[in-house]
């Protein structure tokens, strides 16, 4: 049964710096969960904590509320930043061991290497080795090493870093796949229009700490909304006695208004109405960069 894995209170900290700060979330069966911030914010920290690599201070890491222990790691796919493949080690042989590391039968083993290879568009080249491979097969076969054991969750960071148009859309279609399984998907990533396309939720985090967290349109609408306005008998400072408006330009009878959150951008229509007449009236949410900016920034 899909199970959720829950990040409850994590801290860590390295001598004076803080990576960590009473962290928590959850990413739940079947759901895609973007885990994004600038560098250092504390997203590898996290992973790594949940893989074992790396010990809390405080707090836990659970998977169907159990901690995560040697027997519940053997169930996870983690697909680390810094590739962790055997270079000189041949495709097929490598993803089978691997799988058998997992827990599989070599027959089982043999049978699931084939399976992703096939899927992953590197079926010709198991008999490879990996160093000579392209950066993008690479990191296909990384993946192929994540799923080959079926795993329960999947911790995925910077899948995407690297990858042609084509392996993108390859390995969204995967983690997609998995998701409608059931399987809980993490997956960090700086391509904030991939997360925004691909994510049921998104986790902003700065600092080590949760900066913003809900679905992609929950975060759009939470944060400053721009408007823009074409009223051209209106004077210049028409509205900048607005509440929660804040105009950041107005040239040639345009407009443009930056709304504070739960400003109802009807009450600057009536106002700019009482100018003249209104040829355009435009509002844009921000996209998922532009709040990220504005979050990490605050």
């Amino acid at each position: 049964m899909p199970e959720t894995l829950t990040i409850d209170g994590l801290s860590k900290r390295y001598g004076d710096v803080i990576a960590l700060d009473d962290l928590s979330f959850d990413v739940r069966p079947g759901e895609l969960f973007g885990f994004v911030g600038s560098n250092g914010a504390g997203k590898t920290t996290t992973m790594r904590i949940v893989l074992g690599v790396l010990s809390a201070d405080s707090g836990r890491a659970l998977l169907g509320g159990r901690d995560i222990d040697l027997d519940v790691r053997r169930t996870i796919g983690y697909m680390p930043e810094e590739r962790g493949l055997y270079p000189k080690m041949k495709v097929g042989a490598q993803l089978a061991y691997l799988a058998e590391l997992h827990g599989l039968s070599r027959a089982e083993a043999r049978e699931a290497v084939e399976r992703w290879t096939e899927r992953l568009g590197i079926s010709e080249r198991v008999g490879d080795t990996v160093d000579s491979l392209s950066l993008g097969n690479q990191q296909r076969v990384q993946l192929a090493a994540a799923l080959v054991h079926d795993p329960a969750v999947l911790v995925l960071d910077e899948p995407f870093s690297g990858l042609d148009p084509v392996a993108v859309d390859v390995m969204s279609d995967v983690l997609k796949e998995k998701a409608a399984t059931g399987v809980p998907v993490i997956f960090s990533s700086h391509q904030l229009d991939l997360v925004q396309r691909l994510c049921h939720r998104v986790g902003i985090i700065g600092r080590g700490r949760m900066r913003a967290l809900g679905t992609v349109d929950e975060l759009r609408g939470s944060g400053s909304t721009r408007l823009e306005v074409h009223a051209p008998d209106a004077p210049v400072g028409w509205a900048a006695h607005l509440d929660g408006a804040t105009v950041l330009e107005h040239r040639e009878g345009r407009t443009v208004l930056e709304l504070a959150p739960g400003t109802d951008d009807q009450t600057v229509l009536h106002a700019a109405l009482k100018t003249g007449p209104v040829h355009e009236f435009s509002t844009h949410r921000p996209s998922l960069t532009e709040l990220f900016r504005e979050v990490v920034a605050a």
